[in-house]
C-alpha cells in the first residue's frame, strides 16, 4: 500500500501538469482573440455611461455575436454543404434575404425590425441607459461562441433587459417545448425516411438539388431573423428612423460577409461532426424541417423565443432517429447509439451553460426580476 502512493502522487502530477499545457496552449493559440476580448471590455465600460454610444457599440457586439454563434443553425449546414463555392456568393445570397426580411418588418410594423417580438410586456420598453453588464453579455456570447458551445442567444441578450421574471419564464417555456417538438419530429421524420434517404443518397446528388437546397436554406434563414432579430434589436430603440434602420441592416450586412469569409468560425464544428450533413440532400431535409417548426412558433405567438434549442433538438432527434435505423451487428448499432446520446448530451449541456449565465445576468441587473422571484418565495 505503501508504494502506491508515490505512483498516485505521479499521475496526479502528470495530470495537472497535462491541464497546466492545455491551458497555456490555448492562452498562446488565442492570444488575438483574447485581446480583442478586454479591448472591447475596456470600451464596453468606458461608453456605459453614456446612452447612444453604449446603445450602438452594444448593439454592434450583439450582431456579431448572436449571428455568429446562431450561424449554426441556419446557414451552417448551407455553409457546410456549400464549402466549395466562393464565400462571396453565398455570402451576397444571404445577405440579400436578410436586408429583404429585415426591411418588411420595419415598414410594415411602423419601424420594429423585430416581427413584434419586442412588443410583449417586460421587452416593450427601449432602454434609458445602460449598465455594464447589459454590454457585457454579447462579450460573454463571444467567448462562448469561441469555445463551440451552442447557447442560446435569446436567453443570453433577451433576458439582462427583461424587467418582468413572468417574460423569462415564459420564454423559457416556448423554448423547452420547442426542443422536444423538434427532437420527436426528428426522429419520426428521419425514422419514417432512413430507408428511402439511405437508398436515395447514394451516389452523385442531382443537379436539382442544390436548387432545393438553397431555397430551403433562403426560408429557414429568413424565418429565422422573424424569430431572434429581436435578439439584436433589443439595443435599440422599439421603432428605428431611416438613419438608424440604414446602420442596423447596414452593419448585420457586412458582418455577414465577415463570417461567411470565415467559412462559420469555430462553432461550425458543431454541425460537420453530425452524420452525413455535408451532403446537399440532408442539408436540405434538416433546414425544411427547421423551418417548418420555426414558422409554427412564429405564428402560434409574439412570445420570442430560442431557436438555439430547437435547433439542437433537431439534431438530436435526427442522431437518434439514424442510430436507431441502423442495421448489422448489435454491438456497432449500440456504438452508434451512444455516439448519438452522446451528442446530444455535449450540446445540451453546453445550452445550459448559457441558460445558467443569462439568468445570474438577468438578476443581478435586473431590480424587477429579483422582486419577483423574492416574492415567489414569499
Amino acid at each position: 500500500m505503501a508504494k502506491k502512493k508515490p505512483i498516485d502522487q505521479n499521475i496526479n502530477q502528470e495530470k495537472l501538469s497535462k491541464k497546466t499545457y492545455s491551458i497555456f496552449d490555448f492562452t498562446r493559440n488565442e492570444k488575438p482573440f483574447l485581446i480583442t476580448i478586454i479591448i472591447l471590455t475596456a470600451i464596453a465600460g468606458l461608453v456605459t455611461p453614456y446612452t447612444y454610444a453604449a446603445m450602438w457599440f452594444g448593439f454592434a457586439l450583439a450582431a456579431y455575436s448572436a449571428i455568429a454563434n446562431d450561424s449554426i443553425q441556419t446557414i451552417g449546414t448551407f455553409i457546410a454543404s456549400n464549402n466549395n463555392r466562393p464565400w462571396w456568393i453565398l455570402w451576397l445570397f444571404m445577405g440579400v434575404i436578410w436586408v429583404g426580411t429585415v426591411t418588411y418588418s420595419w415598414v410594415t410594423f411602423s419601424g420594429d425590425v423585430s416581427y413584434e417580438r419586442l412588443s410583449v410586456p417586460g421587452l416593450e420598453k427601449a432602454p434609458e441607459s445602460f449598465v455594464f453588464l447589459q454590454l457585457a453579455a454579447p462579450i460573454v456570447l463571444l467567448i462562448l461562441t469561441r469555445m463551440r458551445m451552442p447557447v442560446s442567444t435569446t436567453f443570453l441578450l433577451l433576458n439582462v433587459f427583461t424587467y418582468k421574471a413572468g417574460t423569462i419564464l415564459d420564454v423559457m417555456f416556448k423554448s423547452f417545448v420547442g426542443y422536444l417538438l423538434a427532437f420527436v419530429m426528428a426522429i419520426v421524420v428521419w425514422f419514417i425516411l432512413e430507408r428511402f434517404v439511405k437508398n436515395y443518397l447514394k451516389g452523385q446528388a442531382k443537379p436539382y438539388w442544390m436548387v432545393l437546397q438553397w431555397i430551403t436554406s433562403g426560408v429557414l434563414w429568413s424565418v429565422w431573423i422573424m424569430q431572434d432579430a429581436a435578439n439584436i434589436a433589443v439595443f435599440l430603440p422599439r421603432q428605428l428612423d431611416t438613419f438608424e434602420f440604414s446602420v442596423y441592416a447596414g452593419f448585420v450586412f457586412l458582418g455577414l460577409g465577415f463570417l461567411f469569409y470565415l467559412k462559420g468560425d469555430k462553432i461550425q464544428e458543431i454541425v460537420t461532426e453530425k452524420s452525413n450533413v455535408t451532403d446537399v440532400r440532408a442539408a436540405t431535409i434538416v433546414d425544411l424541417v427547421y423551418a417548418v417548426i420555426l414558422f409554427y412558433f412564429k405564428m402560434y405567438n409574439k412570445v420570442p423565443m430560442s431557436t438555439t434549442w430547437v435547433f439542437i433538438g433537431l439534431l438530436a432527434g435526427r442522431e437518434l432517429a439514424i442510430a436507431i435505423g441502423k442495421h448489422g451487428k448489435a454491438k456497432r448499432k449500440n456504438a452508434w447509439l451512444v455516439r448519438a446520446f452522446r451528442l446530444a448530451r455535449k450540446d445540451i449541456f453546453k445550452a445550459l451553460i448559457g441558460l445558467i449565465v443569462s439568468l445570474i445576468l438577468a438578476v443581478i441587473i435586473n431590480k424587477g426580476v429579483r422582486e419577483e422571484i423574492f416574492a415567489m418565495f414569499q
